[in-house]
């Protein structure tokens, strides 16, 4: 998947990966896995029983739009198994190849709602995480350790786009309709201890609690987010009613807050983000209360793991939902 400006291009797509997406039986369930983040609030699924990940090459010249031999079997083995353990997430869904994120595998669905149309974009990370992941066998400086984890580290977005672009009958690119000019705010510190400051986790602050209930703390979930300088959403449920259920959220939130991107913007350029503000008060009692009731279903909860870091389980109340 090559990105440029506002695009997300397809170059290659994986027929034998596709058709065991094919192949899914309809009516299959997902396997037991619970949601949850880490500590660095990165968002990952447990399954009951591990998944298999073999060796796969760390270098790949991203002008090669096509990938190795190697590669593909080694990914198609993966899928196989993601699709057996977690059939409602991939049924429907389209794999291709992303020659820049190689150890990401990605997949596509396209929603339609009036006339918007909306992306959902699903990666997988196979990059092993350290105490995350068990090595069956060592890795050298071109390919990743051979290993088994049960942890799958996931990133599920829904994406408003402006155009699907086709080519000989076959989606090449989807154009993202950006609501958001600028999140990069300036620099803080001096010399080698620079760094940039931006706008991105304000912006997913503010966007998410409009539509929670008043006082409703999901930390570290924040369903709606900046991502690609627009407003996408989160759908943690891994089934295809799990995506369904979110886009109209997002549909509502995109036509409410286009008018107030450019106000809203300022107002996070000179102040970060806290629920006093005037102009997020404003906002907030405009939203209908039924427009609330999507994320009113998911709660959070604190632990601590077995290294005695901080973890957070995500839970959703069918019943409220």
């Amino acid at each position: 998947m090559e990105q440029l400006l506002n695009e997300i291009r397809i170059a290659y797509i994986d027929s034998g990966i596709n058709q065991i997406l094919a192949g899914i039986p309809e009516g299959t369930t997902n396997a037991p896995y619970s949601m949850r983040f880490n500590q660095a609030e990165e968002y990952f699924i447990e399954l009951g029983s591990p998944l298999l990940v073999p060796h796969l090459p760390i270098h790949h010249d991203i002008r090669t739009p096509v990938p190795a031999a190697d590669y593909a079997a080694a990914i198609r083995d993966v899928v196989s198994q993601l699709a057996a353990a977690l059939p409602e997430c991939f049924s429907g869904l389209t794999y291709f190849f992303d020659p820049a994120e190689i150890l990401k595998p990605c997949f596509y669905r396209l929603y339609k709602v009036e006339s918007d149309v909306y992306l959902y974009l699903l990666r997988v990370d196979l990059l092993p995480k350290p105490f995350d992941a068990d090595t069956i066998e060592a890795g050298t400086n071109d390919r990743t350790p051979a290993y088994s984890t049960r942890r799958v580290y996931l990133e599920s977005e829904l994406i408003p786009l402006e155009a699907v672009m086709w080519e000989a009958g076959r989606v090449k690119a989807f154009r993202i309709k950006q609501l958001i000019s600028q999140t990069w705010i300036g620099e803080t510190g001096k010399g080698y201890l620079v760094r940039g400051v931006w706008m991105d986790s304000d912006l997913s602050k503010f966007f998410t609690k409009l539509f929670l209930p008043a006082g409703k703390r999901v930390y570290p979930f924040y369903p709606l987010f900046c991502k690609y300088k627009t407003l996408c959403c989160m759908p943690p449920l891994l089934s295809a009613d799990g995506r369904r259920g979110l886009i109209p959220l997002l549909h509502k939130a995109v036509q409410f807050l286009a008018p107030e991107i450019g106000r809203i913007q300022e107002v996070l350029r000179n102040a970060k983000f806290d629920e006093s503000l005037p102009e997020f008060k404003a906002l907030r009692d405009k939203v209908p209360e039924s427009w609330k009731a999507p994320l009113s279903s998911y709660s959070i909860l604190a632990y601590l793991n077995d290294r005695e870091q901080k973890e957070y389980s995500l839970d959703h109340a069918k019943d409220t939902a």
